[in-house]
């Protein structure tokens, strides 16, 4: 299995973290070549990836003069790329040694991922927890992939789309799969449902090998009306994959549902904003099919608002609990 994995990954303005994301992929026997797309930096991120490698040829550092978002740096990481395996790791995050090894030894998988550690800045330099754990396997099909995306009211944010596959180059290729470029959020769980709609084989393994770096506002959910615009086009193209009576309509129904809520909602506000509450009054009545996702809408936040806020665990969280 040496060199037959391409770790990619797309940096903007990641200075401060891309040298452990580097030498992280770089420890990996696995691992043929790493490529880091500079999404138009500011800062020195190319740089401080060259300087993490150490002269390790494996390492190419693309400069883009511009960014154009995640999709389209990973799509080009990709095309520049030769190893049959693709691993995608972000730019503030890590993998455990091991990782890949143990991801490459499952059987008949299309996209193999593992379990993911969620750590506070302060303590992600110095992990030394054992993260590895069980090594219980599962096969993920496309309506618990859904479902383990869906927003719950009061939980804490762990959807299905955080985890990190590794993707065999062969069926991206075979089923013309790729990043969709219009996206800059959920562009991940996009490609994954896609490729669950191909049919792909989704392994995924309890046992750690990701480590995801928590930082304040990191995670946060306030995210632009463009953005969950082009989202709930895509959910909306989700749901007309699927055949009525196909098992996980409802579930992609739900979730196109929630997208559809969220966005309505924040165009509201920005009708609010440019011209007071009677332009987000007519926003919510016209047409009338506005008003009730809205109202959903503000009703869901108006509950977060007053729940009481789960404190972050300073140990670390994990994403698949035993028995999840």
């Amino acid at each position: 299995m040496g060199g037959s994995v391409a770790v990619i990954i797309a940096a903007r303005d990641a200075e401060g973290t891309i040298g452990a994301a580097v030498s992280s992929a770089l420890s990996a026997p696995e691992v043929g070549e790493v490529i880091v797309v500079d999404d138009g930096s500011l800062d020195a991120t190319g740089a401080a990836s060259v300087a993490a490698a150490g002269g390790d040829p494996r390492l190419r550092v693309i400069r883009s003069d511009t960014s154009r978002g995640p999709a389209a740096a990973r799509n080009r990481a990709i095309a520049e790329s030769t190893a049959p395996q693709i691993a995608i790791l972000d730019a503030d995050d890590a993998v455990l040694p091991g990782r890949f090894a143990h991801l490459l030894s499952l059987a008949d998988w299309d996209l193999a991922a593992d379990n993911i550690v969620f750590l506070p800045e302060d303590r992600f330099d110095d992990a030394t927890g054992d993260w590895h754990g069980p090594d219980a396997v599962r096969r993920l099909g496309l309506t618990d992939f859904v479902a383990g995306n869906l927003s719950r009211p009061g939980a804490q944010r762990g959807e299905l789309g955080f985890l990190k596959p590794v993707l065999r180059r062969e069926f991206l290729d075979r089923h013309g799969l790729r990043y969709d470029t219009g996206l800059r959020l959920g562009e991940d769980y996009d490609l994954y449902v896609r490729a669950l709609l191909a049919g792909a084989r989704f392994a995924v393994s309890h046992r750690v090998g990701y480590l995801a770096r928590v930082r304040p506002g990191s995670l946060s959910g306030r995210h632009g009306t463009a953005d969950l615009a082009a989202l709930r086009m895509a959910t909306a193209a989700h749901l007309a994959a699927v055949r009525r009576t196909d098992p996980a309509r409802p579930v992609l129904r739900r979730q196109h549902r929630d997208i559809t809520r969220r966005h309505l909602l924040r165009a509201c506000l920005d009708a609010k904003a440019a011209g007071g509450y009677a332009a987000a009054l007519r926003f919510a009545l016209l047409p009338p099919a506005n008003f009730a996702p809205i109202a959903q809408g503000v009703a869901a936040d108006k509950m977060a608002a007053h729940a009481t806020p789960r404190p972050p665990d300073p140990n670390g969280r994990v994403l698949l609990q035993p028995g999840s």
